[in-house]
C-alpha cells in the first residue's frame, strides 16, 4: 500500500504475486551519469485518483569524492498525470540541511488538508541518520527551515533511523523505518562507526525495520523492531519499503535485504507477510524475490501502489554500467 489513507473504496484485489521481469519495466528517471555510485531512486509514490495525479519523492546520488556533492545530494517531489512522465514541483539539496547525505523521503496527505513530507538525512550534529517532518498546503511549498524532529537516534534508542514509509490506516498513522541496532556496539566501535557519517556502510550493526505509531502524523511512539534481519541473504539488512493489502486479509510487504556491508547500497527485494502490520514473516528465506539481471542484481526501494485493478511497482534498478535508474512495472 502506498502512502495514502486506506478506505473501503480502495481496491483489495491482489492475490499471490508472481515474479515480474524488471528488465521489461518502464524507465521513469535516469541518473545524471553512468557508472557505480551514480543513482536516481528511493521512490515514494502517492496516488491521488480523485485529482488524477501521482506525486513521487525521489533521490539523486553521486559517487564519493567531493564532500560538497557526494552521496545523496538532492531530493525532489515530482508530479504526473499518468504515473510515468513526472515533472519536479519541489526540491532540496543537502547543503540546505547542512547534511552529508539524504536518503528516502515520503509524502502523505495531511489529516485535514495539505501534505506532510518526511525527510531522511544524516544529522550534522552527531552523524546519525534521523527523520524530520515538514508540512505545506501544496506539494510545491515545502520549507525545510520549518522542519521538526519525528524520529532520532536518541528518541528510538538506536544508532540511527532512516528511510520512512508512512501510511494511514483508519485513525492510526504507521511509520516504518530502517534502523541501526545498538545492541552489539561498544563505545569505541560506536565512535568509529559514526565518524563515517554512515553507520549503515560500516558492518558495525545490523539494520532491521522498526515501527513507530501516532495519530496525527506529527508525533510518534517508537514500538521497536517488527521485521528483523534473516539468517541468509538478508542477514545484514531487512528494510520494509512498502506494503499492499491482500484480498483474504493481511498485507504483503516488500523489503530490501543484504548479507553484509559489502552489499550496502546494492540490496535486493524480498517478500514478507503480516496479519496486523506489527508481526511480519518473510516468504523469501532462500533468496530474493526479484533482482536486476545486471551487475550486483540490485533492485531496491520498491514502492507498491494500487492503481485500479493493478499494482504499480516503482523501484530503483541496477544497470549494466553500475548506475541505478528508476523504473515502473505493473502486475495484477
Amino acid at each position: 500500500m502506498s502512502q495514502f489513507a486506506f478506505s473501503s473504496s480502495q481496491p483489495r484485489v491482489f492475490g499471490a504475486l508472481s515474479k515480474f521481469d524488471p528488465e521489461q519495466g518502464t524507465v521513469i528517471l535516469q541518473p545524471e551519469n553512468s557508472g557505480r555510485g551514480t543513482w536516481v531512486g528511493c521512490p515514494g509514490v502517492l496516488y491521488e485518483p480523485q485529482q488524477h495525479r501521482f506525486l513521487m519523492t525521489y533521490r539523486q546520488r553521486r559517487p564519493r569524492g567531493n564532500p560538497a556533492t557526494e552521496r545523496g545530494w538532492r531530493c525532489a517531489v515530482a508530479a504526473s498525470e499518468d504515473g510515468i512522465r513526472f515533472k519536479d514541483v519541489w526540491a532540496v539539496e543537502k547543503s540546505e540541511l547542512g547534511t552529508s547525505s539524504m536518503e528516502r523521503f515520503c509524502i502523505l496527505p495531511g489529516m485535514e488538508s495539505g501534505y506532510q513530507l518526511y525527510l531522511s538525512y544524516v544529522d550534522p550534529a552527531d552523524n546519525r541518520w534521523r527523520i524530520d517532518l515538514v508540512e505545506a498546503e501544496s506539494p510545491d511549498l515545502f520549507d525545510v527551515s520549518t522542519r521538526k524532529p519525528v524520529l532520532t537516534a536518541a528518541s528510538t534508542g538506536t544508532e540511527g533511523v532512516k528511510d520512512p514509509y508512512v501510511m494511514r490506516v483508519g485513525p492510526a498513522v504507521y511509520l516504518f523505518a530502517s534502523f541501526a541496532s545498538a545492541e552489539t556496539l561498544e563505545r569505541g566501535q560506536r565512535e568509529q562507526a559514526h565518524a563515517t557519517a554512515d553507520i549503515y556502510n560500516t558492518g558495525a550493526t545490523t539494520h532491521p525495520t522498526g515501527l513507530a505509531m501516532g495519530m496525527d502524523g506529527r508525533e510518534f511512539e517508537w514500538n521497536g523492531p517488527v521485521l528483523g534481519v534473516g539468517k541468509g541473504w538478508d542477514r545484514y539488512q531487512a528494510r520494509l519499503n512498502s506494503m499492499a493489502p491482500l484480498p483474504s486479509g493481511g498485507w504483503v510487504g516488500f523489503y530490501d535485504g543484504s548479507a553484509g556491508a559489502e552489499e550496502n547500497y546494492e540490496e535486493r527485494c524480498g517478500l514478507a507477510i503480516s496479519h496486523d502490520l506489527r508481526h511480519w514473516e518473510r516468504l523469501t528465506t532462500n533468496g530474493p524475490w526479484v533482482v536486476s539481471p545486471h551487475g550486483t542484481g540490485s533492485l531496491r526501494y520498491l514502492d507498491a501502489v494500487p492503481v485500479g485493478e493493478e499494482l504499480w511497482l516503482y523501484y530503483e534498478y541496477a544497470r549494466a554500467d553500475g548506475a541505478h535508474e528508476l523504473r515502473l512495472s505493473k502486475v495484477r
